[in-house]
């Protein structure tokens, strides 16, 4: 079986969210057969929602096409290292690979920070692939907060 990244997808969503004057952040969700369940970029400013995040939107239209609120061999491409909110949403969702861009050192919440998926307290951890498609995602969060200063 040959691996294919959904990076690029996620990519897409974020640059749509930099566009809506979001935090250029993507996800994207991926069943087992390989077809993309959800889509999704930040929208807390949007919806006045600080969940909003991508991960836990693309979470929750997953669920509810499943009708679960697990998705057990789905795969989570994100452009940037959830942060603990979201980690926690992924082990709750019982994600099965966790993929993602660019590392976050203030933010971030599974390589860095608080690292959820190391904690006694956490049910179920992914795997974690780091630093697929990085540059991108990095270039696009430095262009996005660079015109904001």
């Amino acid at each position: 079986m040959t691996f294919r990244s959904y990076m690029d997808q996620a990519l897409e969503e974020a640059e749509a969210a930099a566009a809506r004057g979001e935090v250029p952040v993507g996800a994207v969700l991926v069943a087992p057969d390989g077809t993309v369940v959800a889509r999704a970029g930040n929208r807390t400013r949007e919806l006045s929602d600080p969940t909003a995040h991508a991960e836990v939107l693309v979470i929750r239209e997953g669920c509810k096409q499943m009708g679960s609120e697990r998705l057990p061999g789905h795969d989570l491409y994100v452009t940037l290292e959830p942060c603990p909110m979201c980690a926690t949403a992924i082990s709750a969702a019982r994600i099965a690979r966790l993929y993602y861009g660019a590392s976050d050192p203030k933010s971030g919440g599974v390589g860095q920070g608080p690292r959820i998926f190391s904690h006694a307290q956490c049910h179920h951890v992914p795997e974690v692939y780091d630093g697929i498609g990085a540059e991108p995602a990095e270039a696009l969060l430095k262009t996005f907060f660079a015109a904001r200063r």
